[in-house]
């Protein structure tokens, strides 16, 4: 192991690259923990500067960039046969690691790394940066779960003198979006893909892409489209279902535009996750009544999909709940506007989704947090049950008129006794 590289005195090896090595190493200038990545330049002359310019792209792609979630990179430099990069030592481990230990991570957990990496992406994506090789091995979980992104070594910059030649392809082969599998130009939307790869694997526990060499992966990228992972593992919600849809689809237009919008959808997904504090009642749906629905958007045609859902889900087939269009149509419908899904609903058109859709799409506790929060008092029922007639002693007139008919009647009888009783004594005494 070397000992020195330019000025930075080498403490030990982190790890093996597949250009070079990952050395921890201090700055005497400022005394600070570095990592150096390096790149053995002694290489066959053809390969060597493309190597060496590829590795000095990551430095200029990554040195222009300063957000929490990707690597800082403090200087570059070149000693002998071999040229590094000093950046930031993170103390973390590897998601890819994380991923190998086998244990399936829970859904809050995976949705705040993926959104963490999206909203890294989605910076270096305003700044002109496409990183190419979004993969677990990339993807370092530090402290308190803090999330960063490595290696732009194959990153496509606007103004880069490095230009991938035509049918050349770089990036991981599992990961690749199929642009980048046929050779073509690439742009954020290509990251987007590939990040929705990691996302179904962290849901699954297993690649959506699979096979036994480079091809038949390749051919499964640009040709299959993989069970929704709800299907792999019960306890994904359905939501994350369409944003799965939406990030890994095959063509441009139907796929999420920026990472920004996928990571608005994934804290979306996660602010409707149960939460244990909120009693599971049944209460009234957040979501619009047909009736409000009616008002604000015009009706469509409802499209019956229960029966294909119920369906076992092919691995080379598709579900009618794992359709890219539906996924960015039902997102619209449980996050936006009313005008927001009319404009959608005519773009892909498709017909607006029932309010059962949208309860299935959506776990329980979100419909609780919305529906306490926002449901009214209830008012007195404008029509009571009927109350029971008053006692009479209510009514004293008429209790009156009772008593005084009742006085009447028994002086008839007392009259009619007299008389009798009169008439007796006449025939005794006469």
């Amino acid at each position: 192991m070397i000992s020195q590289l330019g000025r930075y005195n080498i403490i030990g090896e982190l790890g093996q690259g597949a250009m070079g090595t990952v050395y921890k190493a201090v700055d005497p200038l400022i005394d600070r923990i570095v990592a150096i990545k390096t790149i053995n330049l002694s290489l066959a002359m053809d390969e060597k500067d493309e190597y060496e310019s590829r590795f000095y792209q990551e430095a200029k792609a990554a040195g222009r960039l300063s957000h929490p979630n990707i690597v800082t990179i403090y200087d570059v430099g070149k000693s002998g046969e071999i040229a590094y990069i000093a950046m930031e030592f993170l103390q973390g481990r590897e998601l890819r690691d994380l991923l190998n230990d086998g244990k399936r991570m829970p859904i809050e957990q995976v949705i705040n790394i993926v959104a963490q990496v999206a909203q890294g992406l989605a910076y270096a994506h305003e700044n002109g940066i496409v990183h190419r090789d979004v993969k677990p091995s990339n993807i370092m979980i530090v402290r308190e779960g803090h999330v960063k992104i490595t290696d732009f070594g194959i990153a496509r910059m606007a103004s880069a003198a490095v230009r991938t030649q035509t049918g050349m392809v770089l990036g991981s082969p599992k990961y690749m979006s199929p642009e980048q599998v046929v050779g073509k130009q690439t742009d954020q939307r290509s990251d987007i893909f590939s990040l929705g790869v990691m996302l179904y694997e962290m849901l699954t526990g297993q690649a959506p892409f699979a096979g036994e060499n480079v091809n038949a992966i390749m051919y499964q990228t640009l040709n299959s489209v993989p069970p929704p992972p709800s299907s792999l593992s019960p306890n994904v919600p359905e939501m994350l279902n369409f944003i799965v849809a939406k990030a890994l689809a095959k063509k441009l237009e139907h796929r999420y535009q920026n990472a920004k919008e996928f990571a608005g959808d994934l804290y979306a997904c996660r602010d409707r996750l149960p939460r244990p504090s909120i009693a599971r009642e049944t209460v009234k749906p957040a979501f619009p009544t047909s009736s409000q629905m009616a008002d604000t958007i015009p009706a469509a045609k409802h499209v019956d999909t229960s029966e294909d859902e119920s369906k076992p889900v092919a691995t080379l087939g598709l579900s009618a709940a794992f359709d890219s269009a539906a996924a960015t149509l039902r997102l619209a419908a449980l996050t936006g506007t009313a005008e927001e899904v009319e404009e959608f609903s005519k773009t892909f058109k498709m017909p607006i989704p029932s309010v059962d859709e949208l309860n299935r799409a959506a776990p329980v506790s979100s419909v609780l947090a919305a529906s306490v929060s926002a449901k009214p008092k209830i008012d007195p029922p404008l029509f009571s049950k009927p109350r029971a007639a008053p006692a009479a002693a209510s009514y004293p007139g008429k209790q009156t008129e009772k008593d005084d008919s009742g006085s009447f009647n028994w002086l008839l009888i007392g009259g009619g006794i007299l008389l009798v009783l009169g008439l007796i004594s006449m025939f005794i005494f006469k």
